[in-house]
């Protein structure tokens, strides 16, 4: 995860909302599904993140957990998505959650 960036790295955003019912038990096992990724080869540098204390009105503050990953390609990416910890990930813990909202990008880093 130390190799240079290409121009044209990938970001992968992705934010898991939970039911209202969760408990903090399922919002446990959640994180600790997100943090096997982690063990991905193809990802370069990784963040799991919670909802910041900022308060204005354009601040999305509902989700439960933020996942962020860079990738040096495309193609990086598409790797990470058909890992099979990737997929051990979906089939294991998606009762955690109710929703996920997914934003990809892709540009040099500035």
């Amino acid at each position: 995860m130390n190799a240079p960036i290409s121009p044209d790295l990938f970001v992968h955003h992705v934010l898991f909302y939970v039911p209202a019912t969760a408990s903090e038990s399922d919002q446990a096992r959640l994180l600790e599904g997100l943090r096997t990724l982690r063990g991905i080869p193809a990802i370069h540098w990784s963040h799991i993140g919670t909802p910041a204390a900022t308060d204005r009105a354009v601040i999305e503050r509902t989700y439960a957990y933020s996942w962020l990953c860079l990738f040096q390609s495309a193609a990086d990416e598409e790797h990470y998505q058909r890992h099979p910890i990737h997929d051990a990930f979906r089939d294991t813990y998606a009762r955690y959650w109710e929703k996920v909202v997914i934003y990809d990008a892709i540009g040099p880093m500035s």
